[in-house]
């Protein structure tokens, strides 16, 4: 790398009418780093920019040089630098682009019973409270937390947890985001989003079941 430039004028000289606005352009743009004159606005034929810039910002520019210490020798370094940027900018939009194609269209509808607040919406990461009533499609209960007989509502609890996290099944997930406080809906969860093709033999779920959940959001945490 070339030896860095020395100071031509002090301040009391670049402050005085010896230092004509020209002189201070060239001697810059002698220096400077493409990058830095841009910054600065000084890229382009003297006379021009001597129209367009101040003698002060020219007298800041000049002194900036030296504490910047950007002189012509470490502009490759620079354009490495913002490639790197560029490049890692570019890197994490294609990761976003291929997150938000895998996924494809939801795979589950959502009917509304009742609605709610249309206000309150949960957040993942918010723990919701529901009741709910899990059926097969040919109408065959396989699980719910509504208290039935002796055991009123009012004595139980409704299902706690965090939503967005994986606690429950993606449709679930999914599917409660979309629902405001109070609200009841019928919600129709393919197998991709439910228990797939495994099933869940001990809650009675055949392999490949598409399942429809009635569910009620209670409240939002």
């Amino acid at each position: 790398m070339a030896a860095e430039p020395t100071r031509e004028w002090s301040d009391e000289k670049l402050n005085s009418d010896d230092v004509p606005k020209k002189d201070l352009i060239k001697f810059i743009q002698d220096n400077g780093s493409h990058s830095f004159l841009a910054e600065h606005k000084l890229l382009g034929n003297i006379k021009n920019v001597a129209k367009t810039v101040k003698k002060e910002q020219l007298i800041l520019a000049y002194n900036q040089l030296f504490e910047s210490k950007r002189f012509k020798g470490t502009e490759a370094e620079e354009v490495t630098q913002e490639m790197k940027a560029v490049k890692i900018e570019e890197k994490s939009k294609e990761t976003k682009t291929e997150a938000e194609v895998d996924e494809g269209p939801p795979k589950f509808t959502k009917s509304v019973l009742k609605k709610g607040d249309k206000a309150n919406f949960p957040k993942k990461g918010d723990t919701v409270a529901c009741w709910y009533t899990g059926t097969l499609v040919d109408g065959t209960v396989f699980d719910t937390n509504i208290p039935t007989g002796a055991r009123k509502k009012k004595q139980a609890k409704p299902l706690s947890f965090k939503v967005g996290m994986g606690k429950v099944i993606k449709g679930w997930d999914e599917g409660l985001l979309t629902m405001s406080k109070g609200e009841t809906a019928r919600l129709e969860i393919e197998p991709e989003w439910a228990y797939g093709k495994k099933g869940l033999p001990d809650s009675k779920i055949p392999p490949n079941a598409k399942l429809i959940f009635e569910v009620e959001l209670v409240s939002i945490d």
